[in-house]
């Protein structure tokens, strides 16, 4: 039975970084595709209405604390998580396993460039090369198709032959072409919605410094360089304000 923080009916496990790449290694020693999930405020927010990401949510087979408030939230709950894992670095620290391993890599998802190598998955593939010069990047794709060409990204895919699927295309797209997809993905035997990590390790968007990665405020270093995102900043205080009424009815 998994060490687990539910709230809403929406699992999170209750693991630190070494504990979650140790969760991973597993998924390589069995057949089928297991998923993970990274979620945060907005994503627990927005499967309260989307019966299809809840399910996606309860079905992975490893939930990492991403978000600060799911932090807060468990504090709240009095079911507190070990620790916040953030996916950019668990992801960094799956990169060096697989290294290790030899398992081969997939990147799909950020913006095409003007040209094929200007790709922010090619441009993320070539840094996470030069930091793991061993590691397998066996295939990328932008992450900007239609359906019409979703069959033939999955061809690509299964082609490559490649172990690990890493998905950028935000939530819940990428989470949804995990699943719908997690029949006929060959030889894959993990795949994780990374949103927007694709970005930072291509260069093309800083991550925030280390003071607001310390004290979970990236998102608002993001607002300050996006003020766009501030829409979806909105759902944390509508995060916390429904987990306080949730602790609220259970007393």
């Amino acid at each position: 039975m998994k060490d687990r923080f539910t709230l809403w009916n929406i699992p999170v496990d209750r693991v630190n970084q070494e504990q979650a790449i140790s969760c991973m290694e597993t998924f390589f020693e069995r057949e089928g595709v297991d998923w993970i999930v990274t979620p945060n405020s907005e994503m627990l927010v927005n499967a309260l209405s989307d019966t299809e990401l809840k399910t996606i949510i309860q079905k992975a087979s490893l939930v990492i604390p991403d978000g600060i408030g799911l932090v807060y939230a468990s504090r709240i709950m009095k079911q507190p998580l070990t620790q916040r894992v953030t996916g950019i670095d668990f992801l960094e620290k799956a990169l060096e396993w697989l290294e290790k391993h030899g398992k081969g890599v997939f990147l799909l998802g950020g913006k095409p460039g003007e040209t094929n190598e200007n790709h922010i998955a090619n441009l993320a593939a070539n840094e996470m090369t030069s930091q793991f010069p061993s590691l397998k990047i066996k295939g990328t794709h932008h992450g900007y198709f239609d359906s019409l060409e979703e069959d033939a990204i999955v061809r690509k895919i299964v082609d490559s032959q490649a172990e690990f699927l890493c998905v950028a295309m935000g939530s819940p797209k990428q989470e949804k072409f995990i699943y719908e997809n997690r029949n006929r993905l060959g030889n894959v035997r993990c795949a994780i919605g990374v949103g927007g990590s694709l970005d930072i390790w291509a260069g093309t968007v800083k991550r925030a410094p280390g003071f607001y990665q310390n004290h979970g405020l990236e998102w608002l270093y993001r607002i300050g360089k996006e003020p766009t995102r501030l829409k979806r900043a909105i759902k944390l205080p509508v995060f916390m304000a429904k987990v306080i009424m949730t602790k609220g009815k259970t007393k």
